[in-house]
C-alpha cells in the first residue's frame, strides 16, 4: 500500500483543465437564454435520456461516489434493499403526478398545487422545499469537498492550514466554479454536463474495483476476514429479531427499506423541485415517464457498484476502525477518496477525482438552479414581479441563482465537524419535510373534497410530527423511535389523516 506518492502534478493538471472544460462545456450549451422558461425549463425540448442521467447525477454523484462505499466499509450491504423501493416509487409518481405536471404551463412543481389548492399552499410548500434543500444540499457540498480537502492536505503550501481552514476553502472553490455554469448555463448546460459526467465517474468507480480486485489477494473472498464474525455481504435484514420498536428503530430492514425507499422516492421525485425541474424540460408526458423510470434501474445498478467498491476497502485496509486511535481515517466519508489519491496509478487518480468533482458539482448547480426557480416562480413573481417583462425576470433569476449558491457554502460549513455518513444525515433531513410534501401532493391527486384549509392543516401536522419523532429523542438523549426510512410515510400519513379529518369537520 503506497502511501507516499499522493497527488501528482500530472493528476493536478488534469483536474485543473478538467474542470475549466466542464464549466466551459455547460455555459456554451445552455445557448442563449431569453427568458425564464429558457433558464429554468431549457425550451421544454431535451431528450428523455439526457433528462434520465441528469436524474441520477443530481440525485445520487456526490453521495454515491463518496459516502456509499463508507457505509458500505463500516456496515454491509442492507442499504441495497432500500434502491428497490427508490424505482417503486418512481413508477407510482410516472402514473400519479407526471400526468398532472405536463398537463398546461408549469414552471414548478408546485404550481400544482396552486391550481389544487390555492396560491398559499403553494407557496407554503415552496419555502418548506427551500429550507428542505438548503440544509440536505449544504450536506452534498460538504461532501464534494472532502476530495478536495484531502489532495490540499498533501501539497506542502497548506501544511499550516488547519482541517477547518482547508475545508472551508474548498467549499468555496467548488461553489465560485458551479456558479461559473449555473448562471450561464441554466438548466439546459446543467443537463448536458449531467450526461458527460455520469459516464465518467461510474467510469472511474469500476476502474477503481478493478484495481482493488488486483490489490486484495482473494478478492471478495477476503472482505469476511476482517470482519470479525460479521456477514459484511449480508443483502437481506429481516428486522423482527428486536421485538416492534427494534423493528422500527434499525437500520435498513427489508420492509422499512421498501416502504421507506418507495415514499422518499415518491416524495424526492415527485414533489421536489429539484427532480421535477428535469421532468419538465421533456417534450412528452411519455419522454418523462421514460426519463424518471429508467433512472430508477440506473441508480440500483450504481449502489450496488459503490457498496461493493466499500467492501472491497474494508479488504483493502483490513478493516481499520473508523475514527479509532491510529487510525487514517476520522470519517467513513474520507476512505474512498484516501485510497484514490495514495493508491491509484498518476492520471488515473487525476480523471477519477474530476470526473467526482464535475459530476459532484452538477448536483450542485441542479440544487442552485431549483431553488432559484422555486424562489422566482412561486415566491417573487406572484408577490413582488408580477409586472416585471422577460428581460427583467431573467436577471432577478440569475441574483436568485448567486444568492443561493453563497447559502449553500454557508451551510456546508457548518458540517464540517460532523463525523457521521453524510448520505444518511441528508437523507433523514429531507425525509423530515418530504412526508408534509408528498402527503399534500396525494391529497390534492387522490381526494377531491380537501380545501386549501385542510391542505394547509395537513402539510403542517405531517412536519410537525416528524420534527416531534427527531426532537424528543434528542432533547431527552434517548435513541430514535423509528430509523429514517419510516419519516415520510409517517409524515405523509400524518398529513392525509388530518387532512381528511379538517374536511370532515368542515362538512359537519
Amino acid at each position: 500500500m503506497n502511501q507516499t506518492a499522493g497527488f501528482q502534478t500530472v493528476d493536478f493538471l488534469i483536474v485543473v483543465v478538467y474542470l475549466i472544460v466542464v464549466a466551459l462545456i455547460g455555459s456554451l450549451s445552455g445557448g442563449k437564454q431569453r427568458s425564464t422558461k429558457d433558464y429554468f425549463l431549457g425550451g421544454k425540448n431535451i431528450p428523455w435520456w439526457a433528462v434520465a442521467f441528469a436524474i441520477v447525477a443530481a440525485e445520487t454523484s456526490t453521495l454515491t461516489f463518496i459516502s456509499i462505499p463508507g457505509l458500505a466499509y463500516i456496515t454491509n450491504l442492507n442499504f441495497l434493499q432500500i434502491t428497490i423501493g427508490y424505482l417503486i416509487g418512481r413508477v407510482a409518481v410516472s402514473f400519479l403526478f407526471l400526468p398532472a405536471y405536463k398537463k398546461g404551463e408549469l414552471s414548478t412543481a408546485y404550481a400544482l398545487l396552486e391550481g389544487r389548492f390555492g396560491y398559499k399552499t403553494r407557496s407554503y410548500a415552496s419555502i418548506v422545499f427551500i429550507f428542505t434543500r438548503v440544509a440536505a444540499d449544504g450536506v452534498r457540498l460538504f461532501a464534494t469537498s472532502i476530495p478536495l480537502a484531502i489532495i490540499f492536505k498533501t501539497v506542502p503550501f497548506f501544511a499550516n492550514y488547519s482541517n477547518l481552514q482547508i475545508y472551508s476553502i474548498s467549499i468555496i472553490i467548488i461553489t465560485l466554479i458551479t456558479l461559473i455554469y449555473t448562471y450561464t448555463g441554466g438548466v439546459k448546460g446543467i443537463i448536458w454536463v449531467d450526461v458527460l459526467q455520469m459516464s465518467i465517474y461510474l467510469g472511474g468507480a469500476i476502474v477503481a474495483l478493478i484495481i482493488l480486485f488486483d490489490k486484495v489477494p482473494g478478492g471478495l473472498s477476503a472482505v469476511n476476514i476482517f470482519s470479525g464474525g460479521i456477514n459484511k455481504f449480508s443483502l437481506i435484514n429481516w428486522g423482527f429479531s428486536g421485538g416492534l420498536k427494534g423493528f422500527f428503530s434499525c437500520p435498513y430492514t427489508l420492509i422499512g427499506s421498501l416502504i421507506g425507499g418507495a415514499f422518499l422516492s415518491m416524495a424526492s421525485h415527485g414533489t421536489d423541485q429539484l427532480i421535477v425541474q428535469r421532468l419538465l424540460t421533456t417534450k412528452t408526458l411519455k419522454d418523462s415517464q421514460k426519463a424518471l423510470i429508467s433512472s430508477g434501474i440506473i441508480v440500483i445498478f450504481q449502489f450496488a457498484l459503490f457498496l461493493l467498491v466499500g467492501l472491497m476497502l474494508f479488504a483493502f485496509y483490513k478493516g481499520i476502525p473508523v475514527g479509532s486511535e491510529g487510525s487514517i481515517f476520522t470519517k467513513p466519508d474520507e476512505i474512498f477518496p484516501y485510497f484514490i489519491i495514495y493508491n491509484l496509478p498518476v492520471g488515473i487518480k487525476g480523471i477519477i477525482i474530476a470526473g467526482l468533482f464535475a459530476a459532484a458539482m452538477s448536483t450542485l448547480a441542479g440544487s442552485m438552479s431549483s431553488l432559484s426557480s422555486s424562489a422566482m416562480m412561486d415566491l417573487y413573481k406572484p408577490y413582488f414581479g408580477k409586472f416585471n417583462d422577460e428581460k427583467r425576470e431573467l436577471v432577478v433569476s440569475r441574483i436568485f441563482t448567486i444568492f443561493w449558491g453563497v447559502i449553500l457554502s454557508l451551510v456546508a460549513l457548518l458540517f464540517i465537524r460532523v463525523l457521521q455518513s453524510v448520505v444518511e444525515i441528508a437523507l433523514g433531513i429531507a425525509s423530515i419535510t418530504y412526508g408534509g410534501l408528498l402527503g399534500t401532493f396525494l391529497l390534492g391527486v387522490l381526494f377531491k373534497k380537501p380545501d386549501e384549509k385542510a391542505a394547509m392543516w395537513g402539510f403542517s401536522a405531517g412536519i410537525i410530527a416528524m420534527l416531534s419523532l427527531i426532537i424528543i429523542p434528542f432533547l431527552f438523549g434517548i435513541s430514535p423511535i423509528v430509523h429514517w426510512t419510516w419519516y415520510t410515510l409517517i409524515g405523509c400519513s400524518v398529513t392525509l389523516l388530518v387532512g381528511n379529518f379538517v374536511t370532515y369537520v368542515k362538512k359537519d
